[in-house]
Order: structure tokens, then sequence, then C-alpha cells
């Protein structure tokens, strides 16, 4: 069977890729392993309870017909009305650390004030840090950057505790590379989370999949789930056939892959890249999800988003241990600004996580392995707790996946949720037909791994 183009994934960003392509009569097949869509960010059901997975929060949010905005964009260009997502502002956020607390909301007013309260001596240098955010071209693909986030920090701020806390939350939400960010991924983070703001879907991650899978099933793609790629087949600088899971040799004018750069290359039939090294992410994390009997207010858990660290020192960096409890994320699904509370008030803790302990005991002592999700959980509890109030008399379930769930899930290579440490920005790979998108085109998060499918195929599949 030939199509004008293949999909590789059906994540956030393949669906989008196929949605725009077929939206102008290409014929398109996506191409997924999985019995579900939504790649990172997908779902699950587990003792009658429905549970997001990688979803805390959608970033970029601005209100409805803000012009110029990256979420406005995305609904224009795949014709999807804005109420469909049916996405509620969070309340506030809040980034803690020792002896110091900013908030913020989606008006980057009380950010600023929080900080000029916090760190006065500080405040002129942040209004230029903002202005340099809002004058910075991150539209060039190809852009070459000459400082990282932190070099960049350091010119401007002379309080490094102050450095830390605006890279928390953006690391956290998107660095692939340890205790630092490249510029122009920095500048991007900083406008979608601490700019535009946070929002939720209603009814979770399955309401933003479910108006996606309509969408590309209503101008006409395929979707084969259970039914990912096994190999790719060159010939000189071409993919002439791409190999499934049930047997079946596919070819195509073009084909999108959002597994990833490296993952990608290595399905390529008797090819190997070239510094694999350098493409290989590190970055993965456990997250537990305790479910209560009691509003998670009741425990003083009042913010939608929490980016903490109890060291003197903030580290983003792979874990010595199976887990680093010492810094994360509290995320607080309730903490929306929703029409009616959540079924089941719920607590999501996320913290860095070593991908080969973890492998190394889930393949050689799988008792120990659940042993440790529990002793990590309590780790990570008591970290928590010295900041925050003790929820576990309400708790009445809780689910932990590891990165070892990761992996088996979204295939990524270790397990490293933010790919790799280095972006291909223009999606090109060494083969004429084969791009990637999403997370290693460095689009991140929900509305970045949309627009990444977007862009990719307007890029390749609709400009000729």
């Amino acid at each position: 069977m030939h199509y004008d183009a293949i999909i590789i994934g059906a994540g956030m960003s393949g669906i989008a890729a196929g949605i725009r392509l077929a939206m102008f009569d290409k014929k398109v097949c996506i191409l997924e392993s999985h019995y579900v869509i939504g790649g990172l960010n997908s779902f699950y059901n587990m003792k009658a309870r429905k549970f997001d997975v990688g979803l805390h929060a959608v970033t970029n949010y601005v209100p409805r017909g803000t012009k110029g905005a990256p979420l406005t964009k995305l609904f224009r260009q795949l014709r999807i009305p804005y109420e469909d997502f049916k996405l509620k502002p969070q309340n506030y956020s809040e980034v803690v650390f020792p002896n110091k607390r900013i908030t913020f909301t989606n008006d980057p007013k009380h950010l600023e004030e929080s900080i000029a309260k916090e760190f006065p001596h500080q405040i002129d240098q942040y209004i230029k840090l903002i202005e340099f955010i809002l004058s910075y071209d991150n539209l060039t693909l190809d852009k070459v950057e000459t400082q990282t986030a932190r070099e960049f920090l350091n010119e401007v701020f002379t309080d490094q505790t102050l450095i830390e806390m605006i890279l928390c939350p953006l690391t956290y939400y998107g660095s692939a590379i340890e205790n630092d960010m490249e510029l122009g991924q920095f500048v991007t983070m900083y406008k979608s989370i601490l700019l535009e703001g946070f929002a939720r879907p209603d009814e979770g991650v399955r309401q933003i999949l479910k108006v996606l899978k309509k969408k590309y099933k209503e101008v006409g793609g395929e979707l084969k789930l259970r039914n990912g790629v096994t190999k790719l087949i060159r010939k000189n600088e071409l993919i002439t056939e791409i190999h499934t899971e049930k047997e079946e040799i596919l070819t195509a004018d073009l084909i999108i892959s959002s597994a990833g750069y490296l993952n990608t290359l290595n399905l390529i039939d008797g090819y190997e890249p070239q510094t694999p090294q350098k493409f290989t992410g590190m970055m993965s994390f456990m997250e537990s999800i305790s479910c209560l009997s009691k509003p998670q207010t009741d425990f003083n858990y009042d913010a939608s988003i929490t980016f903490f660290n109890t060291r003197e020192n903030y580290l983003y960096e792979d874990a010595k241990d199976f887990i680093d409890p010492c810094s994360g994320v509290i995320c607080s699904p309730g903490n929306y600004q929703l029409d009616k509370p959540i079924d089941e008030p719920v607590i999501r803790i996320t913290n860095i996580a070593n991908f080969k302990l973890w492998e190394d005991l889930k393949t050689n002592d799988i008792d120990k392995y659940y042993h440790q999700k529990e002793d990590s959980y309590q780790r990570s509890l008591k970290e928590v707790f010295k900041f925050k109030d003790d929820f576990t008399s309400a708790v009445t379930f809780t689910d932990i996946f590891t990165p070892h769930t990761i992996k088996r899930y979204t295939g990524h290579i270790n397990g490293a949720v933010y790919g790799s440490p280095v972006k291909t920005k223009t999606g090109k790979t060494p083969f004429d037909n084969l791009v990637i998108c999403g997370t290693d085109q460095g689009f991140l998060g929900i509305i970045g791994a949309i627009l990444s499918g977007i862009s990719i195929s307007n890029l390749y599949g609709l400009v000729k």
C-alpha cells in the first residue's frame, strides 16, 4: 500500500501532523505500536479509576481570541474550535525553595510582583529579562546559540537563588540537559509557562486526544493501532519500505517520525547512526499518584502546580540513587477553575529517577522492584512533608510509575521523557524523505508537540 505520508507514532505531534496533511487531501496513515493514542501524554484505567499519563497541565494557555499566541495558531491550523479542548485556567502555581517562595498565575504581573517581594534588589534585572524574552527570535529553526540559559542568566542576575528558582519549573518541564537548557528553548519554555500559563482540560488528557482523533478521522486519515514500525528499508538517500508489526510492507513519499531522532534511525535496516551517544537522553522520572478521601485543599495543597527544591542548591541531574527526592513537582488536578470538583481528589508527585537502576532491578528481581517503588514513594513523601502537610491519612489508593514504565510504553531510550539533549530543529535526518517531529525537534509540552506536528507537515508535506 502506498501513501502520500506515513507517520510513525500516534502521540500529539504525530496526530497533529496527520490532521494537517489529511486536511489537504493527502493520503495519510499513522502507525502506532500501543493500543491507545497519546504517547507520553496518554491515559489508563485502574481499579475503576481514570488516570492521565504525562499531563500535569497544558502550557501556553491564553484566553480565546488572543492574537499571535501558539494556542491560537494551533486551533486555526487544525480548524478546531477553541472551546473543544475545554481548558480551565490554573488557580496559581508556586516555586518553593528553602526560605524562598515565588508564585505565578496566568497574569505575568503576578510573578513580577512576587519576585519584587522576595528579591527586591533584582527586580530591575528581571524586567530587562522579560524585555529580552519578548524580543527574542525563536522562530528561526536553524539558529545557532552561543550561550546556554544558565550562562545568560548569570549575566542578568547576581542572585543565584533567583536564577535557580527561574530554572526549576522550566527544566522540570522541558530540559533534556543536566542543570541547564539551551537558550532558545529556555525562552520558549519561559513564554509558555510564565508569560502565558497553565490550564487543564475538564476531562484531562482524554479530552484533547478525543478531539484530535475525531478530527483526524473526519479529514480522512487512517490510524493503525498495535501496528508499530519494525524496520525501515533504505536505498541510497531514501526510505523505500516501511515494515510493520502486522507484517505489512508499506511505502510513502514522506515519512514523519515522532519516535525520537535516535529511535527512528535505529529502525533503519543496516544503518548505524553516527555518534549515537550525542543523541541519547538520560533525564527520566518516577511519579506517584495518590488518591484521597478528602479534598487536597484540606491539607493546604492549594496550588495547581508546586515546583520544589529542599537543598541549599538546586540540582537537575540524573539521580545517583533510584530517585532524587530533594526536588520535584507536585500536581493537584483539582486546583483549576473547574465547573465542578473532580470525582476523586488526587496528588501527583514527580521526582528525577535513575533509569539504569530501575531497569536492572526490574530485570533481575521483580519482588525487589515493587518493594523499591514503595520505598521510593515513602522517601518522596518524607521530603515533601518537610514543607507541606502530611496527607497520608486520607490516601485510598496509589499507583507509581518508574523510568522502566516510561520506556515500556513509549519506547524512549533510557525512559528519557525529554528525548535527546541535541535537538534537530529542522526535523531533517540523513534521508531525504524521512523527517522527525515532536520532542527531539525541540517542541515540548502538549501545545509544543502539536505545533511541531503542524510545522513539520507544513514544511515538508505541503510546501513545494
